[in-house]
């Protein structure tokens, strides 16, 4: 028994030295700017999401003129940059909080008193027309999990073709975020008689906001 063990161990050690390590086949394409968003956008559509593509100075003037029309009166940003640039700006109308405290001190307010969260969109991904957050004590994870609308702002350029290519652009095999979420659109589910429905579980409506490259003093990462 014990040399029939060995036998079986020393081949496996044999195949396991003589074995050449494989490599992830990457999907090789060749998609510039331009068909990167026309895809991102199609795939986007196909599952209920919405998509504008807007100057880069342009997305504040966009939310003053479209919540409204809406009924999206009370909005929600973060502590960072997009937050900062909505409150000086005369958003005519609109009430802006910003998530700065604890959850438990205003749980029962980001459940019942938020209509629309903005948040920014680290990248995306054409081929699945997937956004990729990283959410932080800036701009936490359930600003794009609980209110009914998420408007996500995101660069033109960081659109990448593949989830693999997106890895390797962002080093994730050095920097792996500790906390990353991809999203494919507005929640959906077919847990009720098998029929598939948005908005059961999170946001009913995906906005994304497509900006061209940024100018000095509007939003960027």
């Amino acid at each position: 028994m014990n040399e029939a063990r060995s036998n079986i161990l020393q081949r496996l050690r044999d195949n396991a030295i003589n074995a050449a390590p494989s490599q992830p086949a990457m999907k090789t394409l060749r998609w510039n700017t331009e068909e990167r968003i026309a895809r991102f956008c199609e795939r986007q559509a196909a599952v209920h999401g919405e998509v504008h593509r807007l100057d880069s100075s342009q997305w504040r003037n966009w939310l003053v003129s479209e919540l409204p029309k809406r009924g999206l009166q009370r909005v929600l940003t973060g502590t960072g940059e997009i937050g900062r640039q909505l409150a000086a700006t005369d958003l005519q109308g609109l009430s802006l909080a910003r998530f700065e405290d604890p959850i438990e001190d205003w749980k029962s307010a980001l459940f019942g008193q938020v209509d629309v969260a903005i948040t920014s969109a680290r990248c995306a991904i054409a081929e699945t027309g997937s956004l990729v957050l990283w959410p932080d004590a800036d701009e936490p994870r359930l600003m794009s999990l609980v209110p009914p609308v998420h408007i996500a702002l995101l660069r033109a350029e960081s659109i990448y073709q593949t989830f693999g290519e997106l890895i390797e652009a962002e080093q994730w095999s050095k920097q792996m975020p500790t906390n990353a979420l991809l999203i494919s659109g507005p929640s959906k589910t077919a847990d009720i008689e098998q029929t598939l429905a948005y908005g059961i579980h999170g946001p009913r409506k995906l906005i994304t906001l497509i900006l061209n490259s940024p100018e000095p003093g509007v939003w960027h990462e």
